[in-house]
């Protein structure tokens, strides 16, 4: 029975220290995904572009960077579970 309780309190460490760690990555990767795009395309410069009312731009930039954070955010996800079942078995 204690055994049970030990799992469950190292899969609890496990999910907060995931979580506190997935957040953080998170809000890094999202202030640097923009800066990434922008020198993936040096001949164009989306910031300007939306400025002016580009919104051809502005979709495409918003679509681009918002799935580059979703795919980010799964593989976090994936890390915290994979923690998370490491911690029960």
């Amino acid at each position: 029975m204690s055994d049970t309780f030990i799992n469950i309190a190292w899969a609890l460490v496990f999910a907060l220290a995931g979580g506190a760690a997935g957040s953080f990555l998170l809000v890094w990767f999202s202030s640097r995904i923009p800066s990434v795009f922008n020198k993936i395309t040096p001949e164009m410069d989306e910031g300007k572009e939306i400025i002016r009312g580009n919104r051809a731009v502005a979709e495409y930039f918003g679509r681009i960077v918002s799935a580059a954070i979703l795919g980010v955010s799964v593989i976090i996800a994936a890390a915290v579970l994979g923690g998370l079942i490491a911690a029960l078995h």
